[in-house]
């Protein structure tokens, strides 16, 4: 018997939208209070496990927070006691933080590289270590974090709390008048007033060597290894790949590929510059290993399109095996066209078999198995399409926001202005489309929403639009909420505003 075709399967009911709640904020700015240039953050990045959080910032810092709350960390007693799974409210805390990057200078290009973090990546853990790739505009830092025990010396005779000048000492270390063993005389004088350290006269009855013992774990970061000297122009990303062994590093022109045990070399596996620049037409936007497949890679470009390359096909890529774009149709072209439709972000879904992209105006989602089209458009920024004259003039319409999606590829996010994010479901039947502000009460800005168009897919072939504005309030331009990142396999987001970092959970 046939299987039924996507028309004739009963629809299921749709999931219901997410309730999202306030968990908690690091760094919230006071009122009236500015904010610092080099506290503003500029990534943020999930371990695979969820159970640490790092952000960097454009003073160059990167900044660890490890979770409280895990089921792992609780007693055997407490587990036992819990018949059914009980949520749990989603709490991290500061580890530490290291400066990653300085600000240098080239001399040779009397170019100024500034400090600020553009991307991390977490490595794989190994002997309770976390490793760490951090990325300025041209170097790479690959950081250990490992907690090591604090050494303090102890059990020493001389008695440090006490001053030199005020002649006494402690009576465990006053000895007799006769001979002593340390060869300390009774009839000898001794002057402290100009000692660091106060010493009996006739000194001590027996000296006790110091002892040094080892107290509480302090998480110490190391860097480990330097990439540097192999891209010309600024890096927009970094990607680690699915073997533990490798990672690449793009910037506009070039994809670079490296071993993690290897500095002093990489490999050009990607390389769009044109004999004459003139000619350049198309740049580099962001690159990501699959997230299982490590011979596979894509690139966005600055024209909307998404290249997935293999890398078993030549040492250089020039050819991509397979190409997602997005015609516009014919007549709708104006000069904003190229300039929106530039890919600021895309990210792998889990699972591999999809991959989400940002661009200025929308979020799309590609089927790595259809290169006809993306299966579902999502709108972020339609309500601007009014404004994009007075976005260019201010540069608005060049900033880059990230997306990300949930670990069970059900739900998509990504920010907007006003210091915004919208939460999109992506599941056939799912309508959600929830708009939440990056404050103590996410919720605040929230309104009625429209009236939706009835959604007539019959498979994910199709696209669908949705999402347009809801919110109903202006939008600040200032204030804009570029990065975030989902916890890879519960429903909470981080997300960073100015030098803010907030936490949500549904």
């Amino acid at each position: 018997m046939d299987p039924k075709s996507p028309d004739d399967r009963p629809e299921a009911a749709a999931p219901q939208p997410l309730e999202w709640r306030f968990a908690q904020v690091f760094g919230e700015r006071g009122a009236g209070e500015d904010v610092q240039e080099v506290d503003i953050i500029s990534a943020i990045e999930f371990d695979k496990s969820g159970d640490h959080l790092a952000t960097g910032d454009r003073g160059g810092r990167v900044v660890l927070f490890e979770r409280t709350d895990a089921r792992g960390n609780a007693s055997r007693t407490e587990l036992e006691r819990q018949d059914y799974s009980v949520p749990r409210h989603p709490e991290f805390r500061y580890k530490t933080e290291f400066q990653s990057h300085e600000p240098e200078f080239d001399y040779l290009k009397s170019l100024e590289i500034e400090e600020k973090i553009n991307k991390i990546k977490w490595g794989q853990t190994a002997n309770n270590a976390l490793f760490i790739l951090s990325t300025n505009d041209k170097t790479i830092k690959y950081w250990k974090v490992q907690d090591k025990k604090v050494k303090r010396i102890s059990v020493m005779n001389l008695d440090t709390s006490q001053s030199a000048d005020n002649g006494t000492t402690s009576s465990s270390s006053t000895s007799s008048s006769r001979g002593l063993p340390n060869g300390g005389s009774s009839e000898k004088s001794y002057n402290c007033a100009n000692n660091d350290l106060p010493f009996p006269p006739g000194g001590y009855a027996s000296l006790r060597l110091p002892v040094v013992t080892g107290q509480e774990l302090n998480p110490v970061a190391r860097c480990r290894r330097v990439y540097a000297h192999a891209h010309d122009y600024h890096i927009n990303s970094i990607s680690n790949n699915s073997d533990g062994e490798t990672f690449i590093s793009a910037d506009d022109l070039r994809i670079n590929l490296w071993n993690l045990e290897i500095n002093s070399q990489s490999f050009n596996i990607v390389d769009v510059k044109p004999a004459n620049m003139e000619d350049l037409t198309e740049v580099i936007t962001c690159a990501e290993f699959h997230p299982t497949h490590c011979n596979t890679l894509a690139y966005s470009s600055s024209k909307g399109a998404i290249r997935l390359i293999d890398l078993r096909q030549s040492a250089l890529c020039d050819n991509h095996s397979k190409l997602f774009e997005e015609h516009e149709a014919p007549g709708s072209k104006s000069f904003f066209t190229e300039i929106i439709a530039s890919v600021s972000d895309i990210k792998f879904a889990r699972d591999g078999r999809h991959i989400l992209s940002r661009d200025y105006m929308t979020l799309k989602l590609w089927d790595l198995n259809m290169d006809s089209g993306p299966v579902a458009t999502f709108q972020v920024h339609e309500h601007l399409r009014p404004k994009l004259c007075d976005l260019y003039e201010n540069d608005s319409i060049f900033d880059k926001f990230e997306c990300c999606l949930s670990g069970d590829g059900h739900r998509l996010a990504t920010g907007s202005y006003s210091n915004l994010f919208r939460v999109f479901g992506c599941t056939s039947g799912n309508t959600e489309a929830t708009t939440l502000e990056a404050s103590r009460n996410p919720m605040r800005r929230q309104v009625a929403n429209p009236t939706r168009p009835t959604r007539t897919l019959t498979s994910l072939t199709r696209a669908v639009r949705r999402g347009a504005d809801g919110n109903g309030n202006s939008n600040d331009f200032s204030t804009k909420l570029l990065h975030l990142a989902w916890h890879p396999t519960e429903n909470s987001i981080a997300c960073a505003a100015g030098n803010s970092l907030y936490m949500y959970y549904a």
